[in-house]
């Protein structure tokens, strides 16, 4: 039997798409996931946005057209919040929501039964959902070690959806990352800052049991209270360890801040970018900054335009604000207009930019180690352990090259193999010399 697995939204819901595929595949089935003719579809939608959610509703539809006679499951956060409005839609058997995702696979291994169809919605706290290791996607993996959040921001929805806080073991999420044959492995989650597992066991720890491991280790999306000695520490003493920190801003102004409930000001923000750089000196600090909250004047945005150049970004991700019912945004604030969004977005947008080039040539002349991902037009492309979208001339094998850096190249920089790879392949100051030294 046929089954695609499509996948709307975070790399959480693309990790645990990977899980569902090859949880499937062991039970028989040939799994995609491309959109095509199928005999089950598997939705995993998101609802982190009103058009993400939107988008969720509408992939049922598009994904009978090749089937009309398809089974049709739906996970994810969207589901999650409204069940009932995928579970009225043609064909759909069932609605599992955000939360224990395995329950899919075993529902496929019994053949799904209508007694245990319908709809499924887990709204009560859980632990940690294990699920199958995912398949290992092209040079670059995703190990999933935490989900849920506890932060409840004012504009987020996930929190009522996903649940609290709750982490893999330590030795779970270990075993995995060493075992790993990606050239690089990325530690992804809802909240990968509050990792702590049953036996209080933390993000540092964590860092510290895979030290040694071969594939190049980075870190998705996380939060300044994660920025302290202890953890910078232990992510020293990563052998392959990618010095690219995406941590959260969400906005530069601290009254802001303060309606968004995010915990910390622009200055204690700051203080731990330049921590982060008295230990990884040419780390990428990279960021989200969402533009128009509503509680957001223009000199409120002014306070996150300055804090672009202030922080020194490698790059930012600038998206409007999206009501989502159910927030105590929603509820307390009213929305600014749309085009007052999409100005400050576009502004936003455009002095990240201008950073991102003055970051990028400070490694001209300088040698990266580069993963090569795809060839495409005569140019292998893949990005460095500090997150540079790198280009060289030529096709190169998949698999880790230490590179010398040219010079600024539509969205990275030009770059050419270099005659030796030394040791390791973080960025610091003994390893990135000059491509002449």
């Amino acid at each position: 039997m046929r089954a695609v697995v499509l996948t709307l939204g975070c790399k959480v819901n693309d990790v645990e798409s990977g899980s569902l595929i090859r949880g499937l595949e062991a039970l028989g089935y040939e799994v995609s996931r491309e959109p095509g003719p199928a005999e089950l579809y598997i939705l995993n939608t998101c609802a982190v946005t009103a058009e993400a959610e939107r988008k969720s509703r509408q992939a049922v539809a598009r994904a009978l057209k090749f089937n009309p006679g398809a089974r049709v499951i739906v996970c994810g956060c969207a589901s999650q919040k409204s069940p009932e409005a995928f579970r009225e839609k043609p064909n759909v058997i069932a609605v599992t929501g955000a939360r224990r995702k395995g329950k899919i696979l075993e529902l496929a291994a019994a053949g799904f039964p209508e007694s245990l169809c319908g709809v499924q919605i887990d709204r009560g706290e859980a632990p940690f959902d294990e699920l199958p290791t995912p398949e290992c996607l092209k040079t670059r993996n995703f190990v999933r070690i935490q989900d849920g959040c506890d932060r409840f921001c004012t504009y987020c929805v996930i929190p009522y959806l996903r649940g609290r806080s709750r982490s893999r073991s330590m030795e779970s999420a270990a075993a995995e990352i060493l075992g790993s044959r990606a050239q690089e492995t990325v530690l992804t989650g809802i909240d990968i800052s509050s990792y702590r597992d049953e036996k209080g066991h933390d993000l540092a720890d964590l860092l510290l049991a895979v030290r040694d491991a071969e594939t190049r280790i980075r870190l998705g999306s996380i939060e300044e209270s994660l920025i302290d000695d202890r953890f910078l520490a232990a992510a020293k003493e990563v052998k392959n360890f990618a010095p690219q920190f995406h941590l959260s801003l969400q906005s530069g102004s601290d009254r802001v801040l303060r309606s968004m409930n995010r915990h910390y000001t622009r200055a204690e923000y700051l203080g731990k970018c330049e921590k982060i750089r008295s230990v990884f000196p040419d780390a990428a600090i990279t960021t989200d900054i969402i533009a128009g909250f509503p509680t957001e004047t223009e000199e409120d945005f002014l306070d996150s335009l300055r804090i672009i150049e202030e922080a020194g970004f490698a790059q930012i991700h600038a998206f409007p604000y999206s009501p989502r019912e159910g927030t105590n945004a929603y509820k307390k604030y009213k929305e600014l207009p749309f085009s007052v969004k999409k100005e400050r977005v576009e502004r936003l947008l455009e002095k990240g930019a201008e950073e991102k080039k003055k970051y990028i040539s400070g490694f001209v002349g300088r040698m990266l180690t580069v993963v090569s991902e795809t060839f495409s037009d005569g140019y292998t492309e893949g990005y460095s352990e500090n997150y540079i979208r790198l280009y060289i001339p030529g096709k190169l094998p998949k698999r880790s090259t230490r590179v010398c850096v040219e010079r600024l190249f539509k969205d990275g920089a030009l770059a050419t193999e270099a005659p030796e790879e030394p040791e390791g392949g973080t960025v610091d100051a003994e390893k990135n010399k000059g491509c002449g030294g």
